[in-house]
């Protein structure tokens, strides 16, 4: 995704879209608060654990259940931290705290790997079901602890065992995970805890905390237009052109694992006046545009006509010459598309869940700075507005859709890359083609207002020769993670993981700038060896005195 909106909303994001970020921007230094702040509350909790024990308010057996959590959770915070501030070629890591450290004695040049597996060890013995699906459990933390072997020690045997262990785990309320039936149905807000979900974090609405346990992360990422769009604010986090095209299957049902899916570009509505169809009761002024469904297509096509008259009304413009004059035709594209991508990406003219078709550039702030796209995923229902949205608040951004931070084909995935880089099973060949069936059954695609017609030309396959080598499983392992898992928080760490951040984004800007909004978004960028991290926060090191030092 790119930033979306335009250039001069919270423009402290523009310098980390271009790779251009200095130790003073604040969100990184929020981030950076955000997490040590949550592990001086799992520190916190461990203690007041320690002095209910001490009392006798709490069992032996709750403190331990207590302290297990606490300690997987400081352990995730730490991880995630590692991976944004550790630089293994700079001996630069970032500081370890747990309930005893002095925080006067803060460094990040002390290898803390060692930590965070120990933490995340401590959740591997709790329960796998906690009877309250937003604790940690014992599937949970299998899965954070084989991501930070993979992730810190490119450990994938270790991973492996894990990961075989979670495939057959729990959510922490005791249900067995699996794949969801329907694609889109795993970002609907009512089956947000359902079977694909092994771990959602929990939001709540009208609670009476103003929308503060909803969606806080997520409040900006709507479609831009007020009262027929769904948020209404703020048009962030727009998808690229390149993440559209990635959707493109060839003759056979599969992706072009080649990157050349690239080479034809899906065709969107960049500069294509918005969808305001002509309303017969309506009265036009001279140069005002109306769009009509072209007959020869209606689901496909629409015609875009400028009034040459003032007064104009009644008038049908596929029969007004006089009145009305043909300015352009929009046609969707019709090449063959995985149909994933109607579910991962609003775009113009497809059904946006409940909400109508997508009526294009009045749906997106800023389309000549952020491109033609609206993110999707954790997009609410018009008929879920009120009740799973906040309401009285500013916005109906703030949702109870909980992020999915691990659903069931994200460890599959995962599984199927330790198979590939150790050599076992069938180098992750079943798992994917699990996770393609799942996508390429009829029933979850999206279908046009009449409930019949395919949304676009969905053509999806499973692989029917297996992969020959570990090193060809990746590529199409690597491949599978960007189409389930777009814009769903995956991809940079995946990218890091594999050591593919400077080549892959690289690649992918260069092909951005291109686009029509390209330059007005991405200017001269490109991605260094620097750029597989960010810098550690100025404020932090000047809090510090000194302790921490910077990482590059």
């Amino acid at each position: 995704a790119n930033k979306g909106t335009d250039s001069g909303d919270q423009p402290a994001i523009n310098p980390l879209q271009t790779y251009s970020e200095s130790a003073t921007n604040s969100y990184l230094n929020n981030k950076w608060r955000a997490l040590y702040e949550g592990i001086a509350r799992c520190n916190s909790t461990i203690l007041t654990a320690v002095m209910a024990a001490d009392a006798g308010t709490i069992s032996a057996e709750e403190h331990a259940s207590f302290d297990a959590q606490a300690a997987a959770l400081r352990g995730w915070y730490h991880l995630e931290a590692w991976r944004l501030w550790a630089d293994m070629s700079t001996n630069m890591y970032v500081p370890y705290v747990d309930e005893n450290t002095d925080q006067s004695t803060l460094v990040n040049d002390v290898d803390i790997r060692q930590n965070i597996i120990d933490d995340l060890t401590a959740g591997t013995t709790l329960p796998v079901d906690m009877d309250q699906v937003g604790r940690f459990n014992q599937t949970v933390c299998q899965v954070f602890l084989a991501k930070a072997y993979m992730q810190m020690y490119g450990d994938y045997g270790s991973a492996l065992t894990l990961l075989t262990a979670a495939e057959s785990g729990s959510n922490p309320a005791g249900q067995a995970a699996g794949l969801m039936d329907n694609y889109g149905d795993i970002f609907d807000i009512q089956m947000r805890n359902d079977i694909e979900s092994i771990y959602t974090v929990q939001y709540s609405v009208n609670d009476g905390s103003g929308g503060r346990n909803g969606g806080w992360g997520e409040v900006l990422n709507f479609p831009y237009k007020s009262g027929t769009s769904p948020g209404g604010c703020c048009g962030f986090f727009n998808p690229t052109q390149d993440f559209v095209n990635s959707f493109r299957t060839d003759a056979n049902g599969l992706p072009f694992l080649d990157n050349s899916y690239n080479d034809e570009k899906v065709s969107n509505d960049q500069g294509v006046p918005p969808m305001k169809m002509w309303d017969i009761a309506a009265v036009y002024a001279t140069d005002d545009n109306v769009a009509v469904l072209d007959p020869a297509d209606p689901l496909k096509s629409t015609r875009h006509y400028v009034s040459l008259v003032d007064d104009n009304e009644g008038n049908d413009p596929l029969s007004s010459p006089g009145q009305w004059a043909l300015d352009m035709t929009y046609v969707e594209y019709a090449g063959q598309l995985d149909p994933r991508v109607d579910w991962s990406v609003g775009r113009r003219g497809i059904p946006y869940l409940d909400w109508g078709d997508h009526t294009g550039q009045d749906w997106i702030r800023d389309q000549t700075y952020s491109g033609p796209y609206s993110p999707k995923k954790q997009v609410y229902k018009q008929e879920q507005e009120g009740t799973y949205t906040e309401v009285g608040n500013w916005t109906s951004g703030y949702t109870a859709n909980g992020y999915r931070m691990i659903r069931y084909a994200d460890v599959l995935l995962l599984k199927a890359e330790c198979e590939a880089m150790t050599g076992g099973g069938d180098l992750g060949f079943g798992e994917v083609n699990l996770i393609r069936a799942r996508a390429a059954d009829a029933a979850g695609f999206v279908y046009e207002a009449d409930g019949t017609t395919p949304a676009a030309n969905y053509v999806i396959a499973e692989y029917t020769t297996p992969f020959g080598s570990g090193a060809e499983a990746m590529v199409a392992i690597k491949f599978e993670r960007k189409l389930e898992l777009g814009q769903e928080g995956h991809r940079y760490y995946d990218l890091q993981r594999w050591g593919d951040v400077q080549t892959d984004l690289n690649r992918i800007i260069t092909y951005e700038k291109t686009m029509e909004w390209g330059n007005a978004l991405y200017g001269g960028a490109t991605i260094g060896a620097e750029d597989v991290n960010f810098p550690v926060p100025q404020r932090q090191i000047d809090l510090s005195n000194g302790n921490l030092k910077q990482n590059r």
